[in-house]
């Protein structure tokens, strides 16, 4: 127990999310949604891990919102990258996958004073948590050595505010170092110290015994029973690459409290499992696995139930909302981690004896039951998918288990040859190289490998798995590194406090009278240009590149997948140009900045006239609406489980990546294409609306990919049907720009559908003129085809599958003739027969020969011989095939996978196989009959 007290009122987990939100509702801060476990344009991260992610860009200066105080209950994942710590979930009180995290935000509104205030009132306040303040302790930033010969010392502000909140001096602590107490977003950008609210969980929490079997230990013992609750981050600084610390104009603030956590203090329970956030899905979990979850809870009393238990309840939040996200299990990145996870689960059922593939699936729903309230997304179509997902990879998983254990039986069968033997600490060890292939690969467990190898009294190479396991370790994390984003440059971020580029782009490709607010190039200096900085500068000469922002631009600045226009810049009376427009893009929200050629001297203040390329802009646009339909489409066709993943809509085709479990069939993308020009030949309005998120979503908007819109002034792009009982084909929030008409597409042509990643797929369609010319070239090359079989255009297939047959008819003689020929070696190669210790031995290179054929040639010889090693090879297409065969009764002496891994490894390649037969290839053709030589020594060394 943790010492709370008994009259206190019971908080469940949901309470205690909305009593939080509710609270900093109350001191006037925006509550915002949860954004996306998959981050939305930040490369530098794997999943969503705390909750100031989706603020990023606000904390530096890339974007502003129309609130300065936020709160959020974010979803978070922390599995694989540098939080690779997933063996350790299930077994410990606070180890999770995916947890929940409620934070705070000031952006530049308030700062020490009040975040502290506001976290004791809502800690300690009896009309909220109410939590003892005698069992709550405090750490402020205790100075550090923060680049060489810069020490800030220790945060004395902080520990004012404290005191002003009348927390005892005693129970305030400065923590020295940049570790604990001192927090960055990278290397360099904003930073600062922290303070951190702990609870004291009782002697019980101990997880060293102290208070129990040992001495009573004290605050800050790291033993378990003091644990962080709540950690406030004062982003106070910016951190340059020297490691200067600059003081921020606006300084922020960024709070994170785990729910889980609290949620079990507030619930007087010890472990994060035994809260209400867990216990219902371990309770299912022990009912799918057919175990007494009374019983098991109570063979670990004090530890929070089984740890199997523990493990499917946590994997299987973290397996709902990922997949529900767009996630979808795979061999890398993102869906290499969710795999894991899964498979981690899967692997825990079989421990509690359920060997059939079910538990998982059935946990999902377990979660929604759960879960939705706070995160309606599961009662939506992001969920739809969700248990066909699960129960297609636990169903995999099964299969790929039993796989798994026969090839480690084939690992372990020829090594059993040396148990006992002088040999075997040198021949008889199972690799751990090996092991980890058939772990990663396979999801065999340690343990269960281990064991195994123990049963056949083979040594197990233990520190040679732990070695490959490390190396996969710093493989995944350094695939997650990215680059840290960095802060706006700080002539935009000046700009953008006052000032908006006003978007003309949606009315036309021409705007008149445009003021240059600035111009901006790469600085002089002796760097190179490219790691040189940006300047503000006050006029670009004539020949000069650089960046301008007008106050209004008929430019599109590349965005939402859409391609940046290109243009010109011209006086005002449209005779003279000033400038090539080479494209656009937004250096911090609002504003647009037009890469440039300078034609003649640009200055701030000039007007000018923009022009866009209305002809590339027409083909952008066709594109574009394009990708809604086809959207539509595939959501039609295949099921509202289809959500958009990514897509590029340029003058040349259109892209579109889309969730989706199979291969798209060629029936189905007929389908596809013709609902889309049917619905192109209805010649509907394109309407573009501005509202409110929650108003465009309650309309039936979609909102896909990576979820990240602003809270108002959404553009809601919607193009009606009058067939359709909603009155609109489709509806999307959609900042890019569009036809007036869908008629205005023309056609739209289908090109390609393939897998991009597991579960996603992705089309190429082209439209209007680039239909045509696609059109046009496929009936060019229809004409060529046909001159050259001299057949009309109507008869081209035919003809092609007559001359198919007839080639196919010429190979299977050519094989014919080549395996007799090959057969007719036989006695030749026969002739050839060694005697090595008493076993008949034939190795040798032969000529135009196959793989088949080599195949044949071994077994026959095998028969040949009765009981001998047949060892041949035969140069391929510019490699080297490799076959050995060894009858039945001298596999115990001479294993033909061994034989074959040595000839190939001569001939740099690799191979193996079985006992009795295997297969290799190589790459030093010149080097084969001297290799084959080799073969009666090698099995020498063996008897």
């Amino acid at each position: 127990m943790t010492g709370k007290d008994k009259g206190a009122k019971f908080f469940s987990g949901n309470e205690v999310r909305e009593m939080f939100l509710r609270f900093f509702e109350g001191k006037r801060h925006k509550r915002v949604r949860s954004s996306s476990l998959v981050p939305h344009g930040d490369p530098t991260l794997l999943f969503t891990n705390a909750g100031m992610n989706q603020f990023k860009d606000v904390f530096l200066g890339l974007e502003k919102r129309d609130y300065s105080r936020a709160t959020t209950a974010q979803k978070c994942v922390r599995a694989g990258g540098k939080h690779n710590d997933l063996e350790n979930v299930g077994f410990t009180k606070r180890h999770h996958t995916f947890f929940e995290m409620l934070g705070n935000f000031s952006f530049g509104d308030y700062f020490k004073k009040e975040a502290i205030a506001y976290a004791w009132e809502l800690v300690t306040s009896v009309e909220w948590f109410g939590i003892d303040k005698n069992k709550l302790y405090v750490t402020v930033f205790g100075g550090a050595e923060v680049a060489p010969g810069s020490t800030l010392g220790v945060d004395e502000k902080a520990e004012g505010f404290w005191l002003e909140q009348k927390v005892p001096a005693d129970r305030i602590f400065a923590i020295p170092g940049l570790k604990e107490n001192f927090w960055a977003m990278g290397d360099t950008g904003p930073c600062g110290p922290c303070s951190e609210i702990h609870y004291d969980m009782g002697p019980a929490a101990s997880d060293l015994g102290h208070g129990v079997t040992a001495a009573e230990c004290k605050f800050p013992c790291d033993c378990g029973r003091f644990v962080e609750i709540w950690n406030l981050v004062f982003m106070q600084f910016n951190r340059d690459a020297g490691g200067k610390l600059t003081p921020l104009p606006k300084p922020c603030v960024d709070t994170g409290m785990g729910l889980e956590r609290t949620a079990a203090l507030l619930q007087d329970v010890i472990s994060n499992y035994d809260t209400d956030l867990f216990v219902p899905l371990m309770k299912r979990a022990a009912e799918l696995c057919g175990v007494d979850f009374a019983r098991d809870e109570k063979l670990e009393e004090g530890k929070g139930g089984a740890a199997s238990l523990r493990v499917i309840a946590d994997h299987a939040r973290a397996t709902t909302f990922l997949i529900a996200d767009g996630v979808m299990p795979s061999n890398e990145g993102r869906g290499y981690v969710l795999r894991k996870i899964m498979r981690r689960a899967i692997r825990h059922a079989r421990l509690l004896g359920q060997k059939q593939p079910v538990v998982l699936r059935e946990m999902v729903f377990a979660v929604q039951r759960l879960m939705a309230e706070a995160y309606p997304e599961l009662r939506g179509p992001s969920f739809a998918h969700v248990p066909q997902v699960v129960k297609a990879e636990e169903e995999q998983f099964a299969r790929t288990l039993d796989i798994g254990l026969e090839k480690l039986e084939e690992d372990l069968r020829p090594l059993i040859a040396f148990v006992g033997t002088q040999l075997q600490s040198k021949e008889g060890v199972y690799s751990g190289e090996k092991a980890f292939k058939l772990y990663d690969t396979y999801g065999l467990p340690f343990d269960f490998i281990a064991d195994a190898a123990r049963d056949y009294g083979v040594i197990f190479d233990e520190v040679g798995f732990n070695r490959a396991m490390e190396e996969q370790r710093k493989r995944a994390r350094a695939s997650w590194k990215g680059g840290a984003k960095q802060a706006a440059n700080p002539a935009y971020a000046k700009l953008a406090e006052t000032f908006r580029t006003e978007p003309g782009f949606y009315s036309g490709t021409t705007a008149k009278d445009c003021r240059i607010e600035a111009v901006v190039r790469v600085a002089d200096g002796k760097q190179p240009a490219g790691s040189r900085p940006y300047e503000s500068v006050k006029e670009l000469k004539a020949g000069e590149s650089g960046e301008v922002v007008l106050d209004r631009t008929a430019i599109y600045a590349e965005s939402g997948g859409q391609v940046a226009d290109t243009g010109a810049f011209y006086d005002n009376s449209e005779s003279q140009e000033l400038a090539e427009v080479k494209g656009a893009f937004y250096p911090v929200a609002g504003l647009i900045a037009h890469k440039v050629v300078a034609k003649e001297t640009l200055r701030v203040g000039d007007r000018v006239a923009v022009v866009a390329d209305a002809e590339r802009r027409a083909r952008i646009i066709r594109n574009h609406t394009g990708t809604h339909l086809v959207h539509a489409a595939l959501r039609n066709i295949l099921g509202t489980h289809v959500k958009q993943s990514g897509s590029l809509n340029a003058p040349e085709r259109l892209r579109f990546d889309f969730s989706h479990f199979a291969h798209l069939d060629a029936q189905e993308l007929r389908d596809i294409e013709q609902q889309v020009n049917d619905e192109i030949r209805l010649n509907t309005q394109v309407e573009t609306n501005v509202s409110s998120l929650e108003e465009a979503l309650n309309s039936g908007a979609l909102a896909f990919f990576g979820d990240k819109y602003p809270e108002s002034n959404v553009r809601v792009v919607t193009i009606r049907d009058p067939r359709s009982p909603r009155g609109f084909y489709s509806k999307e929030l959609c900042g890019g720009t569009h036809v007036q008409h869908v008629g205005d597409i023309g056609v739209l042509k289908i090109l390609s559908e393939e897998s991009v990643a597991a579960g996603v797929r992705r089309i190429e369609a082209v439209t209007g003129m680039g239909a045509l010319e696609h059109y046009q070239q496929q009936a060019q090359t229809l004409r060529q085809l046909a001159v050259q079989l001299n057949v009309g255009e109507d008869a081209v297939l035919a003809q092609i599958d007559k001359l198919s047959h007839t080639v196919k008819q010429l190979e299977r003689e050519l094989e014919a003739q080549k395996r007799k020929g090959a057969l007719g070696q036989i006695e030749e190669l026969a002739a050839r027969v060694q005697l090595i210790k008493g076993i008949k031995v034939i190795a040798a290179e032969v000529q135009d020969v196959d793989r088949a054929g080599l195949r044949q040639l071994v077994d026959t010889l095998r028969q040949k011989l009765g009981s001998g090693v047949v060892a041949l090879g035969a140069p391929e297409n510019g490699r080297v095939a490799l076959i050995a065969g060894v009858t039945k009764d001298l596999t115990a002496k001479v294993h033909a996978g061994k034989l074959i891994g040595a000839l190939a490894e001569k001939l740099g390649g690799k191979g193996g196989g079985r006992p009795d037969l295997a297969e290799a290839g190589g790459k030093d053709t010149a080097g084969l009959k001297t290799a084959l030589q080799t073969v009666p020594s090698l099995i020498e060394t063996w008897l």
